[in-house]
């Protein structure tokens, strides 16, 4: 699935309407240079899983959780050195825990992620605001 969003706006549309097709336990495997706006399709998803909230970049948090019909586990990993200390804050108990977890520069940690996550690529478009989102390993049902 592509998309070309014009706006932040559009983005966050875009990432409400794909919470749409996510299940507890999935993994949104989240790649993209700084400033792409993943936070924003993030804040997206969390709306569209009816969590509550502000949603905010979880850089310095390394792990932002919000509440809703389905829990969301939003992790950010641009500070984590490899996959060994995403295992030390307790990445097995999110996978467990029957929420969405939304990683943000997933590639740091490819090889804890599950072989069935869902990767969303946001990366900037032809102006300023817009962005070309590419996502796999979607069923769309």
């Amino acid at each position: 699935m592509r998309y070309t969003s014009n706006d932040p706006a559009e983005t966050e549309a875009f990432g409400e309407a794909l919470a749409k097709y996510l299940r507890p336990g999935d993994v949104v495997a989240f790649t993209g240079t700084l400033g792409a706006g993943k936070t924003v399709l993030t804040r997206g998803l969390a709306r569209g899983l009816g969590c509550r909230g502000r949603v905010t970049s979880p850089t310095f948090t390394i792990v932002n959780e919000y509440d809703g019909d389905v829990p969301l586990f939003h992790f950010d990993m641009y500070r984590l050195a490899s996959s060994d200390e995403l295992y030390d804050i307790g990445w097995d108990d999110y996978l467990a825990r029957g929420g969405v977890c939304a990683v943000e520069w997933s590639e740091r940690v490819a090889d804890a992620l599950p072989p069935d996550a869902i990767c969303v690529d946001v990366a900037r478009g032809e102006t300023d605001a817009s962005r070309v989102i590419t996502v796999t390993g979607l069923e769309e049902t």
